[in-house]
């Protein structure tokens, strides 16, 4: 998957955004930054499609992104059922304004 640079090496990269998928799915609605946002939606939406596919394999290539298997299972269990009819489009962004110790845009992300 292509994603930003985040003006990190590839490792941290690709950990940091491990986690937020985590963190989003686990919660459901996540404050961000707007460039962390862009990534975490198209990683997220792709977890969402895999859930509802719902087959094994696809709960194995979910296991080997997502860090927790309490999120694996809310995502196959609960929140991919939400979205059988819905053919992609499961995330929203919201803008709320910048922070306020370095003025970097904020978003919050949550499910449709």
């Amino acid at each position: 998957m292509a994603y930003g640079k985040l003006s990190r090496e590839k490792s941290h990269r690709d950990m940091m955004l491990r986690n937020l998928v985590t963190s989003f799915l686990r919660e459901e609605r996540i404050s961000t930054t707007e460039a962390k946002a862009r990534d975490l939606k198209r990683a997220a939406e792709k977890m969402i499609t895999l859930g509802k596919r719902g087959d094994l394999h696809a709960r194995r290539q979910a296991l080997a992104f997502i860090n927790d298997e309490d999120v694996v299972k809310k995502l196959f269990d609960e929140i991919a059922p939400r979205y059988s009819e819905r053919s992609g489009g499961y995330t929203r962004v919201i803008k709320v304004g910048p922070r306020r110790g370095d003025a970097a845009p904020m978003v919050i992300v949550e499910l449709v």
